[in-house]
């Protein structure tokens, strides 16, 4: 049975899926923006006698980053304090964390959620992966621009020091955003970089995860995509099947996470937040980072290859696992039913 990971037709990856945001987002920007009437209405619900949420998640989720930025910069120079510590310090819980994460510019969100990956005695790969291998070249240099700014050391740094062996190798290419951006196909180095892929694993006895990480991290979407229709002609499966086959732990979860946003970056999305909701209990920081990181670029393509996967829309699973003002907030950036 063919997988959707075969399906190379679908969507070009993320670097088109950032010029095509405004389309496949479910937040845009709102048409009638006031900022100073925003400012006035989240005073009001803020510094009353508790907190009026309703008022701050119809605000906080129907204006786009870029207006939510004005209305940040409008607050201060209101009240002179900060937006986010006021909602750090009225709301809690994910549904704080829902409205803090949306607040921040996107950058400095992904900062965040790298920082709190690599805080205390573990590490979270989970979450470095999937914000490494799906950011394009330019938003993997703001983010690490803004780790620098909040934390005053390199991420590179940080990276380096937490992580170790062939998975610090590629992340740290990732973390570098110098992947190939050409838009042209070489059909002739795909079929050279295919036949690389295949000798370096599937055709020997070991596997060379160097030669992996070196096409997999710095060719061009198109031209992997080319690569990886030649590497079903040379090897008879898709490269998903054959890195799970060849390696493990990391490594494998990274590679086979590129891939997937190379062939179809909501699909892999979309099982991500599947995953956040399945068996008995929720991965709320998975949940929520993918709803607020995706909101303006193609959650509108994750929520129909959600019910392409699952059977049913998303809409309907998360009003199922989680409850209260959190729910709320995730039905408003969800944006509908399917």
């Amino acid at each position: 049975m063919a997988s959707v990971w075969d399906d190379l037709d679908a969507y070009l990856g993320p670097t088109d899926l950032l010029k095509k945001a405004g389309q496949r987002g479910t937040i845009k920007a709102y048409s009638n923006f006031n900022a100073a009437a925003d400012v006035k209405a989240l005073r009001n619900a803020i510094e009353g006698i508790g907190t009026t949420e309703s008022v701050v998640i119809d605000i906080i989720t129907q204006r786009s980053n870029a207006q939510r930025q004005i209305i940040r910069k409008e607050y201060k120079g209101a009240t002179g304090r900060n937006l986010i510590d006021d909602l750090k310090g009225d709301l809690c819980g994910d549904f704080e964390n829902v409205m803090v994460g949306l607040t921040m510019h996107p950058a400095a969100f992904d900062a965040n959620e790298i920082k709190g990956a690599l805080k205390g005695s573990g590490t979270t790969e989970s979450t470095l992966i999937e914000i490494l291998a799906s950011r394009t070249n330019l938003q993997i240099k703001e983010l690490a621009e803004a780790y620098q700014a909040e934390n005053q050391r390199s991420l590179i740094d940080d990276l380096t020091s937490d992580l170790s062996g062939d998975f610090r190798k590629a992340m740290l290419i990732l973390l570098q955003g110098k992947r190939d951006e050409s838009i042209n196909v070489n059909q002739e180095q795909a079929k050279i970089d295919a036949k690389a892929l295949y000798d370096a694993g599937e055709n020997k006895w070991g596997t060379d995860e160097s030669k992996f990480i070196d096409i997999l991290c710095k060719r061009s979407i198109p031209q992997l995509r080319k690569t990886f229709e030649e590497y079903k002609i040379v090897s008879k499966t898709n490269i998903v099947e054959s890195i799970k086959g060849e390696m493990s732990g990391d490594l494998e979860d990274l590679l086979v996470a590129v891939v997937k946003c190379v062939v179809n970056t909501p699909a892999y999305f979309a099982e991500r937040l599947y995953k956040s909701m399945k068996g008995g209990g929720t991965d709320e920081a998975t949940l929520s980072r993918i709803m607020i990181s995706r909101s303006e670029i193609d959650l509108m393509a994750i929520r129909a290859e959600y019910k392409k996967l699952v059977g049913h829309s998303l809409h309907s699973n998360i009003k199922s696992e989680v409850s209260g003002d959190y729910c709320t907030s995730l039905l408003k950036i969800c944006g509908g039913d399917d």
